[in-house]
């Protein structure tokens, strides 16, 4: 066991997860079943089971876990809060299209040692090196792929796991492989042993030929044939020793070797598929471009009708977000009690408090990137619950929220991204003439995009919100929430008249959009000289 395990083992909230605990399992106010969790001793996989279930059991890595929320932070927690206090509910969040996993703890102290816990290993999967990461992934699949959940695989069974790993194979060479890897010739393989097989069935011909060149026994590199390697092969200039001995220390997983001062074949491939062996300039992985531009000269990754395949519509916007998305769209519509509700509208998505999904907007907004976001609102709601949302907007979102002109004054072109870091910007209709705009003139257009729904709206059985639209599909001036408007500084929304119109008149603070039919006749244009 490496040390860094052997110290994570050791953490408090760690031990309890081994120990095991009983939580509810939640799918909705009336599914709410208890069920036994357990971390595994390999610290990576979550065990859980049923007390009437017998044998059967199931279970999931902590690599397939993206966050843990603490609280009512999901749709079902929320519909069971008068039930279950918030101290004892938290949410597992997967990545992509695997349903999240809504659990009740029987006390607080159980519940934070999970949601710590956790947090703990997502951290740990997160930093693992190269040689970790594949050997986890490989665990990870014969997991899945056990049935029986008895921890061996048959050549057929391991036939089959190959296939839907998209391993191509020999069939012949496979069981031959295979036999090698049954060290006790029972017919199947342990982790550990198909592990190793899967790493002699993959082995790469090409890397395994220049290993071979400089190598003297074709079995390991020594110091100096490894230094010979860095300088003819990845130019590294004159022999260093040193960095030779500091790539061995780092990516050697044997420690025979080590003391030998020598590199495997194993540790040269983990080498070589390692950030430092990549032929990628490094320099290219961090931020090099120039963002002291202006906003509207960079393309800005979206999200826009995302609804349609996340769980719920905080867990598309926090995703969205930590994939470093910087404009989220939402659909805003009329709730029953007041209070405005986010769901793609005329879908069978579920509705959500809007002022949850600000909240998620505001604690996920910057965890991937310092840089702006835009929040981009379809608003289909009255005036009274569009000062609701602006009331929401302020409270929650505080300084993050962008509400008046960078040093005052007018510009002729919009700030940079550098200079909007950690701030949100509201994309919306705006009333000309409030206070902070850069209007002159009342625009009461809708935009192609809101025009496109319209359509889509009116052919439906189910009408528009009632004094949304005027009789010509026009939002009107007293259909407008002057303190919604208020909160849009740079990002107005406004109907496109062409591109002579918008080079004449137009503003930098001005944005349109367009249907995908729309976008793509207007790209075959050619803007007047």
């Amino acid at each position: 066991m490496d040390p860094e395990g052997s110290r994570i083992q050791d953490d408090p909230h760690i031990k309890v997860m081994m120990a095991g605990s009983t939580l509810r399992k939640v799918k909705s106010r009336s599914w709410k079943k208890q069920r036994h969790f357990r971390l595994l001793e390999d610290g990576m996989t979550i065990w859980y089971k049923s007390r009437w279930a017998g044998m059967g059991h199931s279970t999931f890595s902590v690599t397939e876990m993206e966050a843990v929320r603490e609280g009512h932070q999901s749709e079902v927690l929320l519909s069971t809060a008068e039930e279950f206090p918030a101290d004892l509910c938290f949410t597992l969040v997967f990545h992509g299209r695997q349903g999240n996993l809504d659990l009740v703890a029987e006390t607080p102290e159980e519940a934070k040692a999970w949601i710590q816990g956790v947090r703990k290993l997502i951290h740990k999967a997160q930093n693992m090196d190269e040689k970790e990461r594949l050997d986890q992934w490989v665990w990870d699949w014969f997991k899945k792929a056990d049935k029986n959940k008895d921890g061996k695989m048959t050549f057929k069974e391991v036939r089959k796991l190959l296939k839907m790993m998209n391993v191509e194979m020999n069939e012949d060479h496979a069981f031959h492989l295979f036999a090698m890897a049954d060290k006790s010739d029972s017919g199947s393989l342990e982790i550990e042993q198909f592990v190793y097989f899967y790493k002699m069935l993959t082995q790469r011909d090409e890397v395994w030929k220049v290993f071979q060149d400089y190598s003297g026994d074709g079995e390991k590199l020594m110091l100096e044939e490894l230094e010979n390697f860095l300088s003819m092969e990845q130019q590294e200039g004159e022999k260093s020793s040193q960095h030779a001995q500091e790539l061995i220390n780092r990516y050697e997983p044997s420690e025979s070797a080590k003391k030998q001062g020598a590199m495997s074949l194993d540790g040269f491939q983990i080498y070589l598929c390692s950030q430092e062996g990549s032929i990628f300039k490094p320099e290219l992985r961090e931020l090099h471009q120039d963002m002291s531009q202006p906003l509207s000269h960079y393309f800005i990754s979206s999200s826009h009708n995302t609804y349609l395949w996340r769980t719920s519509c905080e867990d598309r916007a926090a995703w969205r977000l930590t994939s470093s998305c910087r404009c989220v769209e939402v659909d805003c519509w009329d709730g029953s009690d007041g209070e405005p509700v986010v769901y793609h509208g005329h879908t069978l998505t579920s509705k959500i408090l809007f002022r949850d999904v600000i909240s998620t907007l505001k604690e996920y907004a910057f965890k991937a990137s310092d840089f702006p976001v835009i929040l981009s609102l379809e608003n289909h709601c009255c005036v009274e619950q569009q000062t609701v949302m602006a009331k929401h907007i302020r409270v929650i979102c505080g300084d993050m929220l962008l509400t008046t002109l960078l040093n005052g004054q007018v510009p002729q072109q919009l700030p940079s991204p550098q200079e909007l870091k950690g701030k949100i910007l509201l994309k919306a209709k705006k009333i000309s003439g409030t206070e902070g705009s850069l209007d002159e003139t009342l625009t009461d257009d809708i935009s192609d995009e809101e025009e496109t729904n319209h359509e889509a709206e009116s052919l439906s059985a189910e009408e528009p919100p009632a004094g949304t639209l005027n009789h010509d599909g026009k939002k009107s001036k007293a259909n407008l929430s002057k303190e919604l408007s208020d909160l849009v500084v740079y990002c107005k929304s406004v109907h496109f008249h062409g591109f002579e119109y918008a080079r004449s008149y137009g503003k930098c603070s001005e944005m349109s959009s367009f249907s995908e039919s729309k976008a793509k006749r207007l790209a075959k244009e050619v803007p007047p000289s």
